[in-house]
């Protein structure tokens, strides 16, 4: 495990993308699993209602006596919803099918949009001296989406090497852009990151290259490979990484997370020698 020195201060990252399909739920459990592998504290929180993060993460839908609804409520503490998982220092926060109607029942909420960061910038968490807060989004812009929006501090991407990959990233650019105006001004693009890239596909490369044409740096350096391990090792409740640490899938999200990690903790050196200055 590597000994490099945790973030100071939590960050929250929101994985999301409206179309579905894209490795975006693969994405969550494999960079927070790697993060930890990295020795951060992670908390994976599953706002998606079919709940395919927590079962990646193998809590069964029978074990979940609380939820990430409930967190949005405010009924029941974060400390009750938030579990444990079979790995060290990887919590989870599980989705059940009462996500699926959250959109109608917290519409008359008038703080609807702030349920989540009420919850996960709550005192108790503090607790548990998260490094990470992923959020696994749904597939689509709906008020989940938007509440995982103003509770981060960033927004990735997985984007699929396919020919209509930057089809649909008009309107979640938007999107982060009208939350950073009205709810969220410090909201970022955390990147984006090629998933299913396959190198002997002459239409993987072109859509890469239109990609970062497109978008310049934003676009993470790692890409994820179409690799079979990553699509069997969720029916095992697992990670890519615990499931075969050597294959490419795991190689790849270990340079994921060091990547994110580079950027993270340059910018905090960074933030510092200027204060200093």
């Amino acid at each position: 495990m590597s000994e490099t020195p945790p973030v100071e201060k939590t960050k929250i990252i929101a994985v999301t993308n409206q179309k579905g399909g894209v490795g975006k739920t693969t994405t969550a459990i494999n960079l927070a699993s790697a993060l930890v592998e990295k020795g951060r504290r992670v908390l994976l929180v599953d706002l998606d209602p079919q709940g395919n993060a927590s079962t990646g993460l193998g809590v069964e839908p029978d074990a979940r006596e609380y939820s990430t609804y409930d967190l949005l409520t405010g009924e029941i503490s974060a400390k009750e919803v938030i579990s444990v998982t079979q790995w060290d220092n990887l919590w989870l926060s599980p989705a059940t099918t009462d996500l699926s109607s959250a959109d109608m029942e917290l519409h008359a909420n008038e703080r609807r949009s702030f349920l989540l960061h009420r919850a996960l910038h709550h005192a108790e968490l503090e607790d548990y001296r998260f490094d990470y807060i992923l959020i696994d989004c749904p597939p689509s812009l709906s008020l989940l989406t938007v509440n995982a929006m103003v509770a981060a501090d960033s927004v990735l991407v997985p984007l699929q090497a396919e020919f209509f990959a930057l089809e649909g990233l008009s309107q979640l650019m938007l999107t982060v852009r009208e939350v950073r105006q009205s709810a969220n001004p410090k909201l970022r693009i955390e990147g984006v990151v090629l998933t299913m890239y396959d190198v002997r596909n002459n239409l993987s490369q072109q859509v890469e290259a239109d990609v970062r044409a497109t978008l310049g740096e934003i676009v993470f350096r790692t890409m994820i490979p179409r690799n079979v391990r990553i699509s069997e090792a969720p029916s095992y409740a697992q990670s890519v990484l615990h499931y075969d640490s050597s294959s490419r899938g795991a190689k790849a999200y270990r340079a994921l997370a060091t990547e994110l990690l580079s950027r993270h903790e340059g910018a905090t050196r960074r933030g510092k020698y200027e204060q200093e200055a």
